[in-house]
């Protein structure tokens, strides 16, 4: 099984620069050219509604080093950060306008785009191995095809739970064949430690933090992992794209900063996590690739259209025809198209 890894060499971080730079990534958006906001297409004033999260690094760094502040300034914005706890509160806090911008794994955005939200993905920030099948340090379950019958923990509407269900289908299981218990990451972390379920499905940091105190992963697949997507709402987009592209370029920024400085990024996951360093160190190192096209495109399509069914299967979605019209409007490459992070001043 491959493992993603950063590479921290400048070399890299010069040629995903200037990858970045010349847009010769194809992405598959049908979303408009960004509009000017105001006559002279500069937002001034009002806040910026913004979520971090512990599953997406990046949003630790730019906010710790408070960037978008910086670049925001002359334009009298305000940041507003918001923690989200999982895909699902994003997609919640982004329904319902509490944030601008917020965080999910690519088959939580696909999920919310086709259930309705009108989000698209203007960036993509990592392509991770979060998630895995998860026992605790005394069970005797050692595969998939064990858990029949059993309890099984996982956050509804985010890539655990779809990785359940697709770990569960690779082993000739399916959702009937077992219980799942609807908790929050945290919650099914303390729920396999209570007994109250025989397995979780976890999440990235807490699942690495829970293999640290014992906990065994009995099923890992890096393909059945979606790649982590920076969403927002089309009313921000059209409203404030000059906004939207200051954070885009702040991302990129902080992509090539994380590339270049691993064990600080490692660093700023352990205080904002409260987990052990080295526990974060894995996290970044071993379960976490910055490395990769921020452009959303032909390699998120790939990996959502196998998803996609699953959620139709499930309940989750109506129909194919909504998730097949999600598919041609969530990809919104332009922003990350255009992006400078050289207007990022450290």
């Amino acid at each position: 099984m491959r493992k993603p890894t950063i590479v921290t060499t400048v070399a890299a971080v010069a040629a995903a620069t200037a990858l970045l730079l010349s847009g010769c990534v194809a992405g598959e958006g049908s979303a408009a050219e960004p509009g000017p906001s105001g006559s002279a297409g500069v937002t001034k004033g009002g806040t910026l509604n913004i979520d971090f999260a512990t599953y997406n690094p990046l949003s630790l760094v730019i906010k710790k080093e408070g960037w978008l502040e910086k670049a925001l300034a002359d334009q009298d914005i305000t940041v507003n950060w918001v923690q989200s706890a999982g895909s699902n509160k994003a997609n919640e806090a982004l329904r319902s306008g509490a944030v601008d911008v917020g965080s999910t794994a690519g088959s939580a955005a696909l999920l919310a785009r086709s259930n309705g939200s009108p989000i698209q993905t203007i960036d993509i920030f990592s392509q991770p191995e979060w998630s895995a099948i998860v026992v605790g340090p005394d069970s005797k379950v050692t595969s998939v095809k064990e858990l029949k019958g059993k309890q099984i923990a996982a956050t509804k509407g985010t890539d655990p739970y779809f990785f359940l269900l697709q770990a569960l289908e690779a082993n000739g299981l399916s959702a009937s064949d077992v219980t799942i218990q609807n908790l929050q990451h945290a919650d099914g972390w303390a729920a396999l430690q209570n007994g109250s379920v025989d397995a979780w499905s976890g999440l990235d940091p807490i699942m690495a933090n829970a293999e640290k105190s014992g906990a065994k992963l009995i099923y890992r697949n890096v393909a059945f992992n979606t790649y982590g997507f920076l969403n927002a709402t089309e009313s921000f987009l059209k409203s404030k794209p000059d906004v939207a592209q200051t954070v885009v370029n702040t991302y990129e920024y902080a992509r090539a900063w994380a590339l270049k400085n691993p064990e600080e990024t490692a660093k700023i996951l352990s205080d904002v996590a409260g987990i052990d360093p080295a526990v974060a160190t894995t996290v970044i190192s071993e379960r976490t690739n910055l490395d990769v096209s921020p452009i959303p495109g032909d390699a998120q399509l790939k990996v959502l259209k196998k998803v996609g069914p699953i959620f139709v299967e499930s309940g989750d979605v109506k129909s194919q025809a909504d998730i097949d019209t999600a598919l041609k409007t969530l990809l919104n490459p332009t922003f990350v198209k255009k992006a400078d992070p050289s207007a990022i001043g450290g």
